[in-house]
């Protein structure tokens, strides 16, 4: 309390101490106010004041972890981001702005995408996504169709600050989907409708390639651009059944093409098995040719050794060992009839003449 107060409330005490006793009839009663330190009162507002601003003004942050932080200064973005974490600035003066450093995604399609379940992309929260409606594009022959596709991409995050600077937080809209439409308006226009899905890959990449060069057009390194997906391809009824008959006279086509080049595998099989089996049997034929021409050559060489073995001089020994024998058996068998060849050259023959039916021819 201040000073003069108390010496306020000290005059008073003193000057009603008197009074007090005249007509309490000699009763001492004295009041005294507390006395307040003022050194010790001082820092306790100065705490229940910082504790008020904290509460009203609460100059601090939290940027958790996928997000970055940019401080602004009196409408002045600082050029360098605040990372995850806790981060102060001056209340009235200051401010932190959060933003979205995640992966992000704009969804070009004909129905909104309300949660996760219907993105069709893992690790995309649906806050993370813009839907928009699916792309009108005109193909080489001037067909209209529409195609349906996601773009992924994310703010760079060291050049942050000077990107919403200039594009301000809806940065998106404003960068990717022009450059995005005009692109896919412009790879479209090079195909056939029915062959873009065919060619998914091919398009999707020239889609991509095409943002990016957009993009990188722009004067520094604004996004980070991720991947293209193809997602859907909306053709006209009348081309879509055409290339459903298309794609059946397709198949039909491959199914015929299958059957004939089976049956001219087959045929060639066939053909390969009966010119195996007559290689075979010619084979087999060649050898049993060969091995009786073997044998014949062999007995012809062996009678031509036998006949170059019979001198005249073997043939004479030959037939005195016959001529023996029969005088051996002439012991026995005196009526027996001989007959003799002349020059030696037939055996004898012996004719038993006791049994005209009987008789045995001896030779060697």
């Amino acid at each position: 309390m201040p000073a003069d107060l108390n010496d306020y409330f000290k005059k008073r005490n003193g000057s009603g101490n008197s009074d007090n006793n005249q007509n309490s009839g000699g009763n001492n009663f004295n009041f005294k106010m507390p006395q307040i330190d003022n050194k010790k009162i001082v820092p306790l507002y100065v705490l229940i004041a910082v504790i008020v601003l904290l509460i009203v003004a609460r100059p601090f942050k939290v940027i958790n972890s996928g997000e970055l932080g940019i401080r602004e200064t009196t409408g002045i973005y600082s050029p360098n981001t605040l990372e995850p974490g806790l981060h102060f600035f001056v209340p009235f003066v200051q401010n932190i702005i959060i933003v979205d450093a995640k992966v992000r995604m704009m969804s070009y399609v004909s129905k909104p995408i309300g949660t996760q379940q219907k993105i069709g992309v893992e690790n995309i929260e649906a806050s993370s996504v813009i839907s928009q409606d699916s792309i009108s594009v005109k193909d080489a022959r001037n067909l209209d169709f529409k195609i349906d596709l996601n773009v992924l991409y994310r703010l760079d995050r060291t050049n942050a600050p000077s990107t919403i600077a200039t594009w301000g937080f809806n940065w998106e809209t404003k960068i990717i989907d022009p450059a995005v439409k005009q692109v896919v308006l412009e790879v479209a226009g090079k195909y056939n409708a029915e062959d873009i899905q065919q060619q998914r890959e091919s398009f999707a990449k020239e889609v991509k390639d095409g943002i990016t060069k957009s993009i990188g057009a722009q004067k520094g390194n604004l996004i980070v651009f991720e991947d293209v997906q193809l997602r859907e391809i909306m053709l006209p009824e009348d081309i879509r059944k055409q290339i459903e008959r298309v794609q059946i006279a397709r198949q039909e086509t491959e199914r015929t093409r299958y059957e004939v080049e089976k049956a001219r595998q087959d045929a060639e099989k066939a053909v390969a098995l009966a010119k195996g089996e007559a290689d075979a049997m010619k084979t087999r034929a060649q050898g049993k040719a060969d091995a009786i021409k073997i044998e014949a050559d062999a007995n012809a060489y062996a009678n031509s050794q036998v006949s170059k073995s019979l001198t005249q001089q073997l043939l004479q020994l030959r037939q005195i060992e016959t001529q023996a024998k029969f005088n051996e058996a002439l012991k026995e068998n005196t009526n027996a009839q001989i007959f003799l060849t002349p020059g030696g050259a037939v055996p004898n023959i012996w004719v038993d003449s006791k049994s005209a039916q009987k008789s045995t021819a001896i030779s060697q």
